[in-house]
This record gives C-alpha cells, structure tokens and sequence, in this order.
C-alpha cells in the first residue's frame, strides 16, 4: 500500500497536480436565513480561498465547502462562534484524489493489455476523443462525428450525431461536462454513447427513436477546463480563457449563456468560481453550441448533464417564476426521476433551478428554454455528498446507467408530443 502511495504521489508530482494536503470538505446546515446570510459572508471572504460545491442558499439545502489546509480551523471557529452546525465529509481531500489516481492507473494497466476503452474508468480527452472515432467507425450505419467549434485553447469541439437518414430532422441535444471536475458527467456521456449506438435495431424505444429524431451528444463541453483537471487541478471548474486586465483565469460557462445574464447567483469577479464573463456567449465553448443549435433549427430537447446531488431541474434559474409548461415538465421530471430510482434505487429531486437549488442566471437550460425548446432539462448526477465530485471509478456505470433511463424516459416523451 505505502509503494502504491509513493508512486500516486511521483506520478501526481511528474503532472504537476496541484496538492490538495490538509484540505478538508465540510458539509454545513444552516437552520435559518440568518445562519445563512454568514455562511454567504464566509463566501465573500476572498483570502480565505474557499471552494463551495453547493452554496449557501436556503436553510432547507446543506452547504458544501473544501477549505484549504492553512484556513480549516478558522473557518471551524466560525462556524462554532455563531453556534452553525458542521460535520466533516472529506477529512483530508488528497487521500481521496490519490486513490482516484491509483484506481485510474490500476485501469490503464489493465486497458493496455486489453487495447479497448474502459468506460469504467476517468479517461483523458484524448482517450475519450480516440473513443468517439471508433464509434463513429464501429457503427457508421447511424454515427457521426462533427466538429462545432474549437475552444480557447484550440481543442476541437467534437458532436456524435445518432441518424438514420433524412434532413433536418426533428433532434435532441445532450451535452456533458460543462463544469470540467464534473468527471462522472463526461464518463457518463461516452457510455450513453455507446449504449445508443449498440442498442439501435435492438432496443425498441431507441429505434423507433432514431427512425423518428436525430440525437447530438457533447461528451466533453468544457475540454481545455477537462484537461487541466487531469494535468493540473482536479478542482478546477470554469473554461481556461484570459480575463482582460485579471491575473485569475476562466469564466464559469453555465453563467455565460444569454439568459437573464448579469442577474443573481453569477459573480461578477474574475476570480470567482462562478463569474459570469464579460458578456454573454463570451465563451467560445458556449458561443459554438449557440450558433450551432440556432443554425439547426430543430432542436426539441436540451438535456445537460452536471454533477452532484442527484437533482433533476427545468426553467428557471435566472428568475423564480415558474415556465409557461410547467405542469408537462414536472411530470416528466417526475416520470424520469422514477426511471432513474427503478435501476438501483437512487432518488432524484425534481423541480425548477430556482425553487430546487438557488437563483442562478445564464445558466443553459433557461438560454434554451427561452429560444423555444420546451424540453429543457439539467440532471445533477449522483452523489448526494460523500464523495461529491470525487465519484469513485466503480459508480461510474451505475450512474451511467440510471442516468440512461432518465435520459430514455425524457426522450420517448419528446418523441410522441412534437410540438
């Protein structure tokens, strides 16, 4: 065990990997909006370096937060002073991200005497990418690979195509990955990929689907961000683009998009975790998609996935009112929830960005809701806490897979109601 730690430690050395020693998650519960309000003033405290992965909102939500090493007792005395409730999820984070790396390196091993792709595993772009060729070779029947647009850094945006034929077809988009350490999201992509492609001409529901609609699958939304997770900081959440006259680096891209943009729950700081950019579309990233949706013109469905705290969430999160369809998209919210819970039991929540989570503008969903595409839906994939982003490798299928019958149960609704 020690040698198999020594060599995660070199092999995260020789990468660069930003140490995460001492840093610890909390999970916080607020039992009031005054108890809140603190917990929003921590945020506002910029030396501390605080990470929130679910943000001070509501009493009824907990918060989660890595503080680093140099800041944990601080933050507990906090907490403690004014009488908030914390329990520790992660006592110190680079355990848990040295046995990611070691389950990682284990699969890789195990890949290179195999020579084919594991989809139970966190693989790099390129990997991932060399995944999507053979797909589109293996099942060139009904696949394709398009490229929409390059990132910042000048990585290829690459769109799998499901098709049998015909032009501009009704579709349904799915992307993953926007939030780059959101690895269960981009894992998940590839497998739903495959499962497409396998079960065509099998599956009765995906034939008839794809007899009927297109599907375009983004496995990776974000790939400079998804790079620099696996080279640099397996933390790191925004795009990797320069902000002009700011040494801090990126704009978060789900509150880049053209809805509500500027509003609450956006920052307006270059080194905020959530800062929106300097407009909207400002993010090539989100600009391709954008221009690719608009110049497809039959877009029915938008379903993006995110990671974590198994939620599964329609319009609105840049404002509070509730979308004009209100009752078909909680249904089928519902609907797909039970689908994803009939697999191995994990409950998802179901309800609009604003009354399930918090405000939030420029997010996606409410971008393509807003352009005409009824059904629009953001998933938060499992967990619910205890490892948050840091799923380990053996969930990645199960996920995969609940996640597909949720995606299915949307799909075959959107099949047969066309609008």
């Amino acid at each position: 065990m020690k040698l198999i730690l020594i060599f995660s430690a070199l092999f995260g050395a020789s990468l660069c990997l930003e140490s995460f020693v001492g840093h610890q998650v909390l999970r916080i519960k607020a039992r009031n909006e005054e108890e809140v309000k603190k917990l929003q003033l921590l945020d506002s405290l910029e030396h501390l370096e605080l990470d929130f992965w679910i943000n001070p909102s509501t009493p009824a939500l907990p918060v989660d937060v890595r503080i680093p090493a140099n800041g944990v007792q601080a933050v507990k005395a906090f907490l403690e002073s004014h009488g908030i409730e914390y329990s520790i999820l992660i006592e110190d984070l680079q355990v848990v991200l040295d046995k990611e790396k070691q389950d990682m390196a284990c699969s890789q091993q195990r890949d290179r005497s195999s020579n084919s792709f594991n989809y139970g595993t966190y693989n790099s772009l390129d990997a991932i990418y060399a995944e999507l060729d053979h797909l589109a070779s293996e099942f060139s029947n009904i696949v394709s690979k398009l490229k929409i647009g390059e990132s910042y850094e000048k990585r290829p945006l690459y769109v799998l195509k499901f098709s049998t034929g015909g032009r501009n077809r009704p579709a349904i988009w799915i992307d993953a990955g926007i939030h780059s350490r959101e690895w269960v999201t981009q894992a998940s992509a590839v497998w739903i990929a495959k499962k497409i492609a396998s079960d065509y001409g099998k599956d009765p529901s995906i034939t008839s689907l794809l007899n009927k609609m297109d599907i375009f699958l983004l496995t990776v939304s974000n790939p400079d961000g998804y790079v620099f997770t696996h080279t640099t900081n397996r933390m790191w959440r925004k795009t990797r683009s320069k902000n002009q006259g700011s040494p801090c680096v990126g704009v978060d891209p789900n509150r880049n998009w053209d809805a509500g943009f500027g509003g609450p729950g956006a920052s307006s700081n270059p080194c905020s975790d959530s800062y929106r950019g300097p407009r909207a579309n400002s993010e090539v990233e989100v600009k391709s998609v954008v221009n690719f949706i608009k110049n497809h013109g039959n877009i029915r469905a938008f379903l993006t996935l995110h990671s974590y705290s198994q939620l599964l969430m329609y319009p609105y999160g840049y404002k509070c009112t509730k979308p004009a369809d209100y009752a078909e998209l909680d249904a089928l919210g519902r609907a797909a929830a039970n689908s994803i819970r009939s697999l191995y039991g994990t409950t998802f929540t179901v309800g609009s960005i604003c009354t399930t989570i918090y405000q939030a503008s420029g997010g996606s969903i409410d971008w393509s809701y807003d352009y005409g595409i009824k059904y629009s839906f953001a998933f938060e994939l499992r967990d619910t806490g205890r490892y948050g982003f840091l799923l380990p490798v053996n969930q990645i299928i199960p996920t995969a897979e609940e996640t597909w019958l949720g995606l299915k149960t949307i799909m075959e609704h959107v099949r047969d109601n066309s609008y």
